[in-house]
């Protein structure tokens, strides 16, 4: 059984007016698992206990993203939505495929992004990404993209290529090996172009030189926050759905602080924090 921590000390540095979470899943009751997906993270942490973070670290807004247990079907997503209101927006999972009207109806339920995961439980991996993209783009969403950072080299001419605003999701995930400076270097010359950010969530998913610095991850995050802060968003990756024992569960207000200090000065974090995610998935201004 996992005991999610769900309240306790503020962070020491408290988050700006406004803070938005960009990365976290959320799940309700009657909204089963899809094959081949991974199973429901246990005891379905849901918009209540959502709230209750919320209020702990100083959060004001949120990007739920849908999550791989319910692959394609964006049901419980929409839901989710629906309960939480205007303080939040969507990440869907669409395909090549995905009609027009299935476009307008999540567009309408507050969704503004898409979701290309090619990892083990993604629904769609990077052999759709052209195509999501495109449909992202034409409906003005953000597209979300989560691979294994080491294929960064061999991917970055397709990544250069694409139309819309798209998120490199995880720190990039250098998951098969550690991040170099050929990677931080193609990292800025992605962000450079104008339409990708990158997201500060999930670090002790790929970290090998692990907590509470998480030292390899932090040297990324520094490098591209130093770069260009206007290019950077940042989400909890609540409720860790990679946990599967109390003592595995990360630590969010630790995690808060950590991250907190690669942001920079408060000028940054007012950008990281507030202002670059508010327009990139269309919340009003805080």
């Amino acid at each position: 059984m996992i005991i999610r921590t769900l309240t306790g000390d503020k962070p020491k540095i408290a988050l700006p007016k406004g803070t938005i979470d960009t990365q976290m899943h959320m799940y309700l009751p009657g909204f089963p698992a899809v094959e081949p997906g991974p199973p429901l993270p246990e005891g379905l942490p849901g918009p209540a206990e959502y709230r209750q973070v919320m209020d702990w670290l100083g959060i004001d807004r949120v990007v739920i993203t849908q999550g791989n247990a319910h692959q394609a079907d964006n049901a419980n997503l929409v839901a989710c939505l629906e309960v939480m209101g205007e303080v939040a927006r969507g990440v869907a999972v669409i395909g090549p495929d995905t009609a027009e009207a299935e476009l307008q109806r999540l567009h309408a339920a507050g969704v503004r992004g898409a979701r290309i995961m090619d990892l083990p439980g993604g629904a769609f991996g990077l052999d759709a990404l052209e195509a999501v993209d495109a449909k992202a783009a034409a409906m003005g969403w953000v597209t979300a993209v989560q691979f294994d950072g080491a294929k960064l080299p061999q991917l970055e001419g397709r990544l250069r290529a694409l139309k819309g605003r798209w998120i490199l999701d995880h720190h990039a995930k250098f998951l098969s090996r550690p991040a170099g400076e050929a990677d931080i270097a193609a990292i800025k010359r992605l962000i450079d172009r104008g339409n990708c950010w990158f997201k500060f969530a999930g670090c002790y998913e790929s970290s090998k030189s692990g907590g509470p610095d998480y030292a390899d991850v932090a040297a990324v995050a520094k490098a591209i926050a130093a770069n260009a802060p206007e290019r950077v968003i940042w989400g909890t990756n609540w409720p860790h759905n990679l946990a599967r024992t109390t003592e595995d569960y990360p630590d969010d207000l630790a995690l808060t602080e950590a991250v907190l200090g690669w942001m920079g000065d408060a000028a940054s974090q007012q950008a990281i924090l507030v202002d670059n995610p508010q327009a990139l998935f269309g919340f009003p201004t805080a």
